[in-house]
């Protein structure tokens, strides 16, 4: 299991990652640009929910939480590799999130 400053550090992530993605997808939504940006939309809400499931499950101490987190590591660069196809700051602090989430979940599934 995961030292308890990994998992609270991970948690954090999760959480900001949680908060830039649903932010980015509002914006993506409200683009005059929208039909272009689906895969955009779809990735950040995915990432979203997984960084939501993975702090619930971290916080129970559940025994899947590295598996969760090996996955949302996947999920988050793949959601920040297409914000960084697109312009605009809220873009690049969302993919900087995902980043730094996905970096942090990689730990956590190793551990």
């Amino acid at each position: 299991m995961a030292d308890q400053q990994l998992m609270e550090r991970c948690i954090k992530e999760c959480l900001e990652c949680v908060d830039v993605a649903s932010r980015c997808a509002n914006e993506c939504l409200s683009s005059d640009q929208v039909s272009s940006m689906e895969r955009c939309v779809r990735l950040c809400l995915d990432s979203a929910d997984i960084c939501s499931a993975c702090v619930r499950m971290m916080g129970r101490d559940s025994g899947f939480s590295a598996e969760v987190c090996g996955v949302c590591a996947n999920v988050c660069d793949a959601c920040a590799d297409e914000c960084e196809k697109y312009d605009g700051d809220l873009m690049r602090e969302c993919a900087e999130a995902c980043r730094r989430c996905a970096e942090t979940c990689r730990q956590m599934h190793a551990a």
